[in-house]
């Protein structure tokens, strides 16, 4: 009977668009957010290429003042937790999971190291964000050309240094409903080749705030926790290694995030 038949649960795409709260706020983000994306991309983006022109280190914090204003003009606050993981000095391969866009605002602006990110090729090519980023010195690989996706990362290996971290989602795409998908091994790989600990890195919230399927955020908490370093070397076996450093992500998150 129809009346049996258990009810189906609302997609992701459904329960963003459906919060009343983002339609409240649509005339904020409108005539507040979206101009304030276009003139702080473009502002930061020109300021991080001339200040790298002095300093890569000065340019990177161009891009933390980047984050930082779009968070507060979207009303999303960031909270870090586990810093006592952080080696004074060290460098590290931080791997985080991907839930949405403001991943990369809380990591960017409130992580509090240096890091230089793995990101495509393609991103080059966006103005200002692209160029800004270039600029830093962050590393662009190209996916389908693994010859030179390597010589990327052995090009970036000599600014790898004092604390100077890379950084890189596993699961190589935002997740549509905030689980945590399959990890790719492309992040593993890059922490043998470069010889560094692996930093696991939880964030939950975000897909609350902006999910893959919305284009307004909401006002939000992101969460980002960093768990205790795993040696790659330690672990000869790859498979393993990833099943370690997931299990120490997921300890991060709620259960319906895992």
């Amino acid at each position: 009977m129809i009346a049996d038949r258990p009810a189906r649960s609302a997609s992701p795409e459904v329960r963003a668009w459906s919060d009343p709260l983002r339609w409240l706020l649509l005339p904020w983000t409108l005539l507040v957010t979206y101009p304030l994306i276009l003139v702080s991309t473009a502002l930061f983006g020109t300021l991080a290429v001339t200040l790298s022109l002095i300093s890569k280190h000065l340019g990177f914090h161009a891009g933390v003042f980047w984050a930082r204003s779009l968070t507060w003009g979207s009303w999303v606050r960031v909270r870090v937790e586990g810093r006592e993981h952080l080696a004074p000095n060290q460098s590290y391969v931080m791997l985080s999971n991907h839930q949405g866009a403001y991943d990369i605002l809380a990591l960017y602006g409130f992580l509090g190291r240096e890091f230089r990110w793995v990101m495509k090729e393609e991103l080059r090519k966006v103005p200002f964000l692209g160029w800004g980023c270039a600029a830093i010195g962050h590393i662009f690989v190209d996916r389908g050309n693994s010859a030179r996706a390597i010589a990327s990362l052995d090009a970036a290996k000599s600014h790898l240094t004092g604390g100077v971290s890379v950084l890189l989602f596993p699961e190589g795409t935002r997740s549509d409903d905030g689980r945590l998908l399959p990890f790719k091994k492309g992040g593993f790989a890059i922490a043998r080749q470069l010889d560094l600990p692996i930093l696991p890195v939880s964030i939950t919230g975000s897909n609350r705030i902006l999910p893959k399927a919305c284009l307004f955020p909401r006002p939000g908490t992101v969460r980002v926790r960093f768990h205790e370093a795993i040696v790659p070397s330690a672990v000869p076996d790859t498979a393993e290694l990833i099943e370690r450093v997931r299990a120490a992500i997921e300890s991060g998150l709620a259960q319906d995030e895992r």
